[in-house]
């Protein structure tokens, strides 16, 4: 009798054990998992930081679209900006922009004038493209780069460029 009395003592005392332990280890659980979320967030959004538009000294520049991410056939209106301090030349009115798909086989450049465009310190060009290839052909959905190529006065050569991803 004795030792049933026992045996169940000692199982009142594991209840009593477990039901402090969990709320401890959820608590706990839960902390931790917050921590981790909070710190896969902030991760996540230096990553995937969208910001294309900095300003520095000396030259630079800057391809800035509304978003990047667009459906098919959405226009994409594209600004090219000087983000530095020193002027910018470029070898056409189009401001050396190329839509390039992502294995570099050229896929638009606009129609313009063989004439040297120049972008002086925080000015900024606006070009849109309509989603259709040089061929006369609609894009099709898929990651697609656009870049632009400049000198500054000094003859040093740049050239930026961004992802954009088309979708369905």
């Amino acid at each position: 009798m004795e030792n049933k009395t026992n045996s169940s003592k000692e199982l009142k005392n594991k209840e009593i054990v477990l039901k402090e332990l969990l709320p401890k280890s959820l608590v706990i659980f839960i902390g931790i998992g917050l921590i981790s979320g909070l710190a896969f967030g902030v991760y996540l959004l230096d990553v995937k930081n969208t910001n294309q538009l900095i300003f520095v000294e000396g030259t630079s520049i800057s391809i800035v679209t509304e978003k990047i991410d667009f459906k098919k056939g959405e226009e994409i209106k594209i600004r090219i900006v000087n983000s530095g301090t020193v002027p910018l030349i470029f070898s056409d009115a189009s401001y050396g922009l190329r839509i390039t798909g992502l294995s570099g086989i050229l896929m638009y450049t606009p129609i313009s004038v063989q004439v040297i465009s120049e972008l002086k310190p925080n000015e900024e060009a606006k070009l849109v493209w309509n989603q259709i290839k040089n061929d006369g052909d609609a894009a099709l959905d898929g990651i697609y780069k656009i870049s632009s190529h400049a000198t500054n006065v000094a003859g040093k050569s740049i050239e930026k460029s961004i992802s954009i991803t088309i979708w369905k």
